[in-house]
């Protein structure tokens, strides 16, 4: 299966979306993968096995499932989930990539693939809506921490002004 869909970060001329930086941006996808409990529905605990630079090794607990993952981190561009194939779900991988058509117009492509592809239309369906609610969430959680001052404050690099 492969899937994946934009989500607008920044909309020059929207003044009903509060701009974030890039820098913004890119800290609150390295929060999501480092705490992902703020912003994946069901997460009990995740464990880090093992860090290193631009490297996070996982282990998401969800009740008594346990996911491993592998998380490589591209700085200010990319960040990359490799699910690793278990009895229960075969290997798949995400990416949630930063986008900037133009100065301040920020993005955030999210791509999933798997091997497997459910057989039924419906579930696909429903899965696909469910990568979208789940990706939405994540640019919430963004919203709100860079809201909190968590991330930051908001400063355009280019002087372009979205009010």
């Amino acid at each position: 299966m492969n899937f994946e869909h934009l989500i607008e970060i920044n909309a020059p001329g929207n003044p009903m979306i509060e701009p974030l930086s890039r820098n913004q941006l890119w800290q609150g996808l390295v929060i999501r993968a480092e705490n992902p409990e703020l912003s994946v529905l069901g997460l009990d605990a995740c464990v880090v096995l093992e860090r290193s630079t631009g490297y996070l090794r996982r282990e998401l607990r969800f009740g008594s499932l346990r996911i491993h993952d592998e998380v490589f981190l591209s700085h200010m561009q990319e960040v990359r989930y490799d699910v690793m194939a278990s009895d229960n779900f075969p290997a798949s991988r995400l990416t949630m990539r930063i986008e900037e058509p133009a100065p301040e117009h920020l993005f955030v492509r999210f791509v999933y693939s798997s091997a497997q592809e459910p057989d039924d239309e419906m579930v696909l369906d429903h899965l696909k809506q469910a990568y979208i609610q789940s990706d939405n969430d994540t640019v919430a959680v963004i919203r709100e921490l860079a809201g909190l001052g968590k991330l930051g404050d908001y400063t355009p690099s280019t002087g372009l002004s979205f009010s």
